[in-house]
């Protein structure tokens, strides 16, 4: 059973200074290093997942999932792809 979770992390880095957390995953600062470290279990990361979705709403939960689901089949944030694509052309 070694099930990997993808980080939430979608590429728009920016933390909101009155709620503390990041616009693009709705992370805090000390979750993103939680998530970084090895020791770090499969159960957290998928219990924090569930905790990220419920802190969001309207356009950022909209977002998020349109992006993350992008993540999950290519690898790439749509950020990053667009991102991409922009420079390349």
């Amino acid at each position: 059973m070694n099930k990997k979770i993808i980080s939430p992390c979608i590429s728009i880095c920016r933390t909101d200074p009155r709620t503390g957390y990041c616009y693009g995953c709705a992370r805090t600062n000390e979750e993103k290093i939680i998530w970084k470290e090895e020791k770090t279990t499969i159960a957290w990361k998928d219990e924090n997942l569930k905790i990220l979705v419920q802190r969001m709403s309207g356009w950022q939960l909209e977002t998020f999932k349109e992006s993350y689901q992008n993540k999950l089949k290519t690898g790439i944030s749509l950020y990053k792809q667009y991102s991409t694509k922009k420079i390349n052309n």
